[in-house]
């Protein structure tokens, strides 16, 4: 099995169409055996899901999506686990534990309104996070 993580600056990537990187996990009898970063290579949103495919991933943990690509990578057979935030270390071993939580509500549903905007959902451990979609970076607040 393959996960991928977004990834950005050693931590999860809040908006997956600008991940600058994946982190890459390749699990074997439920351990983690190998991890690598692959480069986004500046593409976004639709063209991540068939890089990601190509990767052979499996599944995907994230912060923040859009149901677009929510409905991309379930058609190229990934699943998504959307509302993760921090150390993808620990989000990779906490869904192999099984206690990983799935946020369906970080799915960034504003996609229609360009760039500029911004875009709030929460993570797994109860905090909000607000985010501008213009470069700008993820404040979060408890």
């Amino acid at each position: 099995m393959t996960i991928a993580c977004t990834y950005e600056d050693g931590v999860i990537c809040q908006h997956f169409g600008h991940s600058p990187a994946f982190k890459l996990y390749t699990v074997e009898d439920g351990k983690v055996s190998d991890s690598r970063v692959l480069s986004s290579d500046g593409q976004g949103h639709g063209a991540l899901a068939v890089l990601l495919s190509s990767a052979k991933v499996d599944v995907l943990i994230c912060g923040g999506i859009g149901p677009g690509a929510v409905n991309a990578l379930s058609d190229s057979g990934i699943e998504v686990w959307p509302g993760a935030a921090g150390d993808p270390d620990a989000a990779v071993a906490a869904y192999l534990s099984g206690s990983l939580v799935k946020r369906e509500g970080a799915n960034c549903s504003h996609h229609d309104h360009g760039e500029g905007h911004d875009c709030h959902h929460g993570h797994e451990d109860g905090h909000q996070c607000h985010h501008g979609h213009d470069g700008g970076s993820c404040s979060c607040h408890s």
